[in-house]
């Protein structure tokens, strides 16, 4: 273990150990950001998720030369739909539904072009990719054993979106033991106040679900705890 390191975040400073840390990247994926894809199908300003891109690529890169690993997830189904509850199914525009064929391939379904995470962050070849199934990352998938692997305790979490997957996953999270601090610049909604009032959430009652910081604080935060800017 390193010296614990510490953002300046809401609601109190987040403490973290770098070397026990990973950053998560959820469902950052075409069909969700892309023009024409599933998200703008249902009436959505794509472009609110988009804004997301660029913070988050700095936050990737900052995190790689910390050594933290990057965990990327998509949300989608295999191409019989087995995995994809009738509840589930049944959502959504009657067009343009899960399974159904959208500008990018079958809509969430997984192997299709639509499925994958957009060019700007691309995993690396050696990141892991967990494919889930549903809202939650821990829900019917390996994450929980590829955080217990790496003796993960703290996760900056990241992706899209905020009110839906990202709170899904931050709520399994904390039930879990695990310390959560959500980038703010680095999570995105199609809808403005929901995106204020699901960060305000995680942070409410003294960090009910987490902690709460900006993408240059926690990018200052991991310079600081690499080798190459300390004192020799």
């Amino acid at each position: 273990m390193t010296a614990p390191q510490h953002i300046p975040a809401t609601p109190t400073p987040f403490s973290f150990d770098p070397s026990t840390t990973a950053l998560l990247v959820i469902d950052m994926q075409r069909d969700f950001l892309l023009p024409g894809g599933f998200g703008e199908s249902l009436g959505n300003d794509v472009e609110l998720l988009r804004s997301v891109i660029d913070p988050l690529a700095r936050l990737m890169t900052a995190a790689r030369s910390a050594n933290i690993p990057v965990i990327h997830t998509r949300e989608g189904h295999l191409p019989d739909l087995s995995d994809c509850p009738p509840a589930k199914l049944r959502r959504g525009n009657p067009s343009q539904r899960i399974g159904d064929p959208g500008q990018f391939g079958r809509i969430l379904v997984r192997g299709e072009y639509g499925h994958d995470i957009v060019d700007e962050l691309a995993p690396l070849p050696d990141e892991v990719v967990i494919d889930k199934p549903g809202k939650g990352a821990f829900y019917a998938t390996e994450l929980g054993a590829v955080l217990a692997r790496n003796s993960i305790e703290s996760l900056l979490v990241t992706g899209v979106t905020t009110e839906v997957c990202v709170h899904t996953t931050v709520r399994e999270a904390n039930d879990r033991g695990y310390e959560c601090l959500v980038v703010s610049d680095c999570v995105g909604s199609y809808f403005p106040e929901f995106q204020r009032v699901g960060l305000d959430m995680i942070a409410a009652q003294g960090g009910i679900f987490g902690w709460v910081a900006d993408s240059a604080t926690v990018i200052d935060a991991l310079a600081s705890s690499t080798p190459a800017h300390t004192s020799a």
